[in-house]
């Protein structure tokens, strides 16, 4: 539908423009073969003969047929500068890991863009999305023997009044009401617009002022080299150098916490929240990538905590694909993406962004196999034989009677070997505590393991625990002793009820944990049974939101030495999460009859000795009461997290790996509508009969440039090499028919340049603007890449183009001839109407609208009008004065 208008639209315009010709033919029935009329062979395409005595339907016959080719043919460029766009996108997205240090001191790898976005977007992008009428320019000045025409430098003329006037327009009505979008590189906004004006002052001074008629090879060259001048200085603009140092920075805090640079209508404000803020020092050329990378993992852990409450049933994993899957639809995007998504949609090849959801869930597997994969340092040397003790520590109670003791090897088993073994006093003594021993232990050839028993004494008399060792050596060779070849042996005496405590002050769990034990451990005895109670604290941990409420007791049965509290913690998917709750102990309490209770019934002068003795092995409670439990972020949910939003590329959706992926492409139909691209509903949308008809008009393209290399190859730079070949065959051929068109019709080269090749090639570059309008936050990539592209357009277009011809002409001792005409005419009408429409996007960002895109209906329309009415304006104008109605230069 949407082609269908354009198509309209510009039919219409082709009548507006032929009537003077049409009403011309009516009184006399042929066209003159004037010096202006005379239709010549083109580059490639010949002329249509015969080219004289034509009737009014001849003429209007073949005029439509080359209307109609001319069309396919900007069809056949979009498609080819699509293949051109996708090998900028990979080239312009490679990327690096970059170290930073963070406040307290904790160094972290983020990835950023090896491209400068800036730079980019002025270089590459500028390059691709305005392939086609910078080689219109150059291959006319070849096709016209090095001499000067009127339709490449037209046509950037034309395209840029089109890109600067009609793409705003449309970008400022799509925004839904309400919503304002504003332009981010605000500096570099301003420097690519200067330029962008001085592009055409500049021509109008070579052309009209300098060296009226013609152009020399210092004036060519010089305009050439305003193209890298632009980058620099945009470059500077973006990276605040030179003058921009000493500027003052304000800063502010966004929504999303993350301090972050303004161009100066905001403050720094300093509010303190709970999940802590990340200021990130200024480094160099990465600064701006690190606080981008900073606030889209912020937006992404805001977003999975939306989604958690929106859909409480679905599991973490689904989640996170969920989570990422928005990212990367709300995510910046490039030229190239939007220009790549408009025009597949546009020629029924399906909506690139309904991928999103099938590399979410393809990057959340990935992280995961990659973060589950153990790098191992060492490799065990299953050469060597290897004798240690396994376990290393033995606890057993006092009345135990005897235990084993396990000896292993490990390695070689094919061996015979032999180890002593020998029992070492500690506070235990052999003799009263335990039988000491000593032997030799034989390990046959494949035995692993050997094990031998020690006796425990047992007495009735109330003491500390104690421990001894057993220590192993004389292993015979080729076997070697290895950690540990000491064994600890813990004697728990059994006469008293036991201390109670934590085995530690201090516990660190991640909030993935999901139910983390607690021991709590029972030494120095273990006689009788007993309670103790415990219960949880909050501190910054807030009970129902970082773990369940936790209240209880313990039952240690006779010889029972430890027990587990189950803390159950709450995942709720924090980044950077650090809090504190405390787990507490009551006094343990002994249960049923025995000589303790009885001897607390009696008063202090009524104890016995036995009374007394039993008292001091009541149980008691240890030193460690109180834990401190700190919920720290799951290290695999932030490792997750970091490397999805690392993965967020977009270049990755429009890349190809493969020949057979292209042809499989160019051959399938796909819904190029935008339904269910956001959550989806699990259905696969339906080709449209619009989409089924734009696939087979355009099948003949994609099968021809499917043969194009994929952007795997080489980077990306052997599709970019290619693909500019075959954008220029096609342009070549474009020249040659716009030509011929407007040549049968008796329409002037200046005129078809601006009213239909200017508008033929930025049909691709509109819909990819309006995309970028409506999906991106900000402005830049619909409005700010304007400015900068009709400043590229000159500056390479022309620069070149003319540096060429100037040279050419020179070396034959002859000027460049260039009559100012038209182009002199139409660049000052440009330059007058493009001061008043980025006066008018300056006037927009008051606070009354917000922002250069969207705001009040009726801002929005009064915007719009401006801008439509300053086109067509510039279009009447021209092409009076191209006509000689009114006088130009």
């Amino acid at each position: 539908m949407k082609i269908v208008t354009v198509f309209i639209c510009s039919l219409a315009l082709a009548i507006c423009a032929i009537a003077p010709a049409a009403a011309s033919e009516d009184a006399n029935s042929t066209i003159n073969d004037s010096e202006e009329g005379k239709c010549v062979d083109g580059l490639v395409i010949p002329v249509w003969q015969p080219t004289t005595n034509l009737t009014f339907g001849d003429r209007f016959a073949r005029g439509l047929v080359y209307f109609l080719a001319l069309i396919y043919l900007f069809i056949g460029v979009s498609i080819v500068s699509d293949r051109f766009m996708a090998a900028i996108e990979v080239i312009t997205s490679k990327e690096k890991e970059v170290k930073i240090r963070k406040p307290d001191g904790e160094t972290q790898i983020v990835v950023v863009r090896v491209w400068n976005e800036t730079v980019a977007n002025l270089t590459l992008m500028a390059l691709g999305s305005s392939a086609p009428e910078i080689l219109l320019s150059i291959i006319e000045i070849i096709a016209k023997n090095f001499n000067a025409g009127d339709l490449g430098p037209g046509t950037i003329v034309g395209s840029a009044a089109y890109n600067l006037f009609v793409i705003i327009a449309i970008c400022v009505m799509v925004i839904p009401n309400g919503e304002v979008r504003k332009i981010k590189h605000l500096r570099v906004f301003f420097v690519t617009a200067t330029w962008s004006v001085f592009a055409y002052i500049w021509l109008y001074l070579i052309l009209a002022q300098f060296t009226p008629g013609r152009v020399d090879v210092w004036e060519g060259f010089l305009t050439f080299l305003f193209f890298p001048a632009t980058v620099l200085t945009a470059y500077i603009a973006d990276k605040r150098l030179l003058i921009y140092k000493y500027i003052g920075k304000q800063y502010r805090m966004n929504k999303r916490g993350v301090i972050v640079q303004v161009e100066g209508d905001a403050g720094l404000e300093m509010n303190n929240r709970d999940d802590g803020i990340k200021v990130l020092e200024e480094n160099g050329d990465v600064s701006q990538e690190i606080n981008d990378f900073e606030e889209a993992r912020r937006e992404y852990i805001s977003t999975l905590k939306d989604l958690r409450k929106k859909y409480p049933q679905n599991d973490l994993e689904n989640l996170e694909i969920m989570a990422q899957e928005q990212l990367m639809n709300r995510g910046p995007k490039s030229r190239a993406f939007y220009r790549i998504q408009a025009t597949r949609k546009m020629m029924g090849s399906g909506n690139i962004m309904r991928k999103i959801s099938e590399r979410a869930q393809s990057d959340l597997s990935e992280v995961k196999a990659e973060l589950q994969r153990v790098d191992v340092d060492e490799v065990d040397d299953d050469t060597v034989c290897k004798v240690y003790f396994e376990p290393g520590h033995y606890t057993v109670m006092e009345n135990c009677g005897e235990f084993e003791v396990r000896v292993v090897r490990r390695g070689d088993l094919s061996c015979h070997i032999t180890v002593d073994f020998e029992t070492e006093d500690g506070s235990a003594e052999a003799g009263s505590d335990y039988v000491g021993k000593k032997g030799t232990l034989t390990f046959a050839p494949g035995v692993d393991e050997q094990r031998f028993s020690i006796e425990v004494i047992d007495d009735e008399v109330f003491e500390q625990d104690e421990h001894f060792y057993v220590r192993l050596s004389n292993v015979s060779e080729p076997a070697i002793l290895s950690t540990p070849k000491v064994a600890t042996v813990m004697i728990l005496d059994d006469d008293h009820g036991g201390i109670f405590a934590f085995s530690s002050k201090d516990h660190e769990v991640v909030e993935s944990v999901g139910t983390y034990e607690l021991k709590v451990q029972r030494f120095s005895g273990a006689r009788g049974k007993v309670i103790i109670p415990y219960w949880a604290e909050d501190g910054t941990a807030k009970a129902g939101k970082d773990y369940e409420p936790l209240q209880g007791e313990l039952e240690f049965e006779n010889n029972e030495i430890e027990k587990m509290i189950p803390l159950v913690i709450l995942e709720e998917g924090s980044y950077e999460k650090d809090v504190l709750l405390y787990v507490n102990l009551g006094e343990p309490q002994m249960v049923g009859a025995s000589m303790v209770q009885e001897a607390e019934a009696k008063a202090p002068e009524d104890l016995t000795e036995e009374d007394k003795m039993a008292l001091l092995g009541r149980p008691k409670a240890g030193d460690v009461v109180r834990a401190q439990i700190r919920i720290k972020e799951s290290k695999e949910f932030k490792n997750t997290v970091d490397k999805l939003v690392q993965r967020a590329n977009a270049s990755l959706l429009i890349g190809t790996s493969s020949w057979k992926e292209q042809f499989s492409e160019a051959l399938t139909v796909s819904a190029g509508d935008d339904g269910g691209s956001d959550e989806g509903d699990g259905e696969e949308p339906t080709p449209s009969c619009a989409d089924y008809i734009m696939h087979f008009l355009t099948l003949f393209w994609k099968i021809i440039f499917a043969f194009i290399p994929p952007t795997d190859m080489s980077g990306g730079y052997l599709c970019f090499v290619i693909s500019i070949f075959c954008i220029g065959v096609v342009t070549a051929i474009i020249g040659d028919v716009a030509s011929h068109f407007g040549c049968t019709l008796g329409i002037r080269d200046s005129v078809t340049a601006i009213v239909f090749v200017a508008l033929g090639t930025s049909i691709p570059d509109t819909f990819a603007s309006k995309v970028a309008a409506i999906q991106d936050k900000y402005a830049d990539a619909s409005v700010g890449n304007v400015t900068g592209s009709n400043a590229v357009n000159v500056f390479l277009g022309i620069g070149v183009a003319w540096t060429i011809a100037a040279v050419y002409h020179a070396a034959k001792g002859r000027h460049f001839e260039v009559e100012p005409g038209n182009l002199a005419f139409s660049v000052t009408l440009f330059c007058t109407e493009a001061l008043i429409a980025i006066f008018v996007l300056v006037m927009r960002r008051s606070k009354s609208i917000g922002g250069e895109l969207g705001g009040p209906v009726t801002a929005k329309y009064i915007t719009a009008t401006i801008f439509v009415g300053l086109w067509l304006f510039y279009l009447v104008m021209s092409s009076l004065e191209a006509y000689g109605v009114i006088k130009g230069f």
